[in-house]
Formats: C-alpha cells, sequence, structure tokens
C-alpha cells in the first residue's frame, strides 16, 4: 500500500474505476487506488499514454520503457513493462538481461540503442545533446521514431515519479513471475505482500 489512503469507493466514479479494475484484471492496482482521488489525472495519464503508444511499434515502446523505469528505479514500471515483454515480445531471460544492464549482448543494435536514449532521457534529458539521437540515426530511424522512444521515457519519467513519491509498491500479483525475471526486475520499492 501506499502512503496515500486509498481513494473512497463510495464515491461514485472511484467506484467505476474500482470496477473496471477488477474486471480487467481481478484486482485493483495500488497505482489506481492511489490516482482514483484524482480520476481527472488519471484519465488524462490513460490517454496521454495511449496517445504515445498509438504511433509507436509495440515492442519498441516497451523497450523505451523499460530502459527508463530500470533508470529511475522504479520496480513498479519495470515490473509491468518488463512482463509484457516477457509474454509478447522477447524470452524471460533477455528482459532478465536487459534489466542487469546487458541490453548490448540481448538485443539486435537498434533495440539496445533504443534502451540506452530511454535511459538517457530518464536520467535527466536537460544534460542531452543532438549526439544523444545520433545513434538512433546512424542505425535508420528518423525523427518521427526517435521521437516515439522519447516520448515512452519522458512519459514514464512521470507516472514513475509520481508513483514512488506516495511509495506506491508494485502490486502483489507481480510475485508470480518467473523469479529470476522477477528479481532482476525489482530494481527499487519491493513487491506488495
Amino acid at each position: 500500500m501506499s502512503w496515500i489512503e486509498d481513494a473512497d469507493e463510495a464515491v461514485p466514479d472511484v467506484a467505476g474505476l474500482y470496477a473496471r479494475e477488477r474486471a480487467t484484471r481481478g484486482y485493483v492496482p495500488d497505482y489506481t487506488r492511489v490516482l482514483a482521488h484524482r480520476s481527472r489525472v488519471l484519465r488524462a495519464w490513460e490517454d496521454l499514454n495511449g496517445a504515445v503508444k498509438a504511433t509507436t511499434d509495440a515492442r519498441r515502446y516497451e523497450l523505451a520503457t523499460l530502459g527508463a523505469a530500470l533508470r529511475l528505479r522504479s520496480s513498479y514500471c519495470s515490473l509491468a513493462h518488463g512482463r509484457v515483454l516477457a509474454e509478447h515480445h522477447l524470452d524471460a531471460g533477455t528482459v532478465a538481461a536487459i534489466a542487469q544492464g546487458r541490453a548490448d549482448d540481448v538485443l539486435d543494435p537498434v533495440d539496445a540503442a533504443v534502451v540506452r536514449l530511454a535511459d538517457r532521457v530518464a536520467a535527466g534529458a536537460a544534460a542531452m545533446t543532438e549526439d544523444d539521437l545520433a545513434e538512433l540515426r546512424d542505425l535508420g530511424l528518423g525523427d518521427e521514431e526517435i521521437l516515439d522512444v522519447v516520448l515512452a521515457a519522458a512519459a514514464r519519467c512521470f507516472f514513475s515519479t509520481v508513483l514512488d513519491a506516495v511509495g506506491a509498491r508494485p502490486d502483489a500479483a507481480y510475485r508470480e513471475l518467473d523469479a529470476d525475471l522477477r528479481d532482476a526486475l525489482t530494481v527499487g520499492r519491493p513487491i506488495a505482500d
């Protein structure tokens, strides 16, 4: 549980959010319990994240998101997006290797460069220069594709920061992940009991 009390389920808007999560996931994630206090913000986040995902290759989006989440030491987001990568795009061992800093060993050059750029964005975009984009350009990505990586990483900075700032912990459901993958992706706060 986070350091913010759960939003009151007696409020109709909150009840609707909780019901949606129970119908979709079977439980109410900690992040929803926090952000239900500001349901407009939660919906705006979902709209923004959806817009970013809509223009980006799904695998690339997840790689960029994971790269940023790892830099931010966000267990919640690393576990969520690492799981998506392991279930839909890569095997668990590859995702664990990325989390352990071995992206160059297990990914093709473009995917490894995506993870690196997302890491740079999350590490502090103010320190970046145009040269930070050169690697992906040299590998054949256009400016729109590079922007997609930056957008995914920057969006993750917002969400991960909010979750960690209020003490939100990754949901207990992440305990069901393969132990090696789970351990590699738990880079900050521990998974809830």
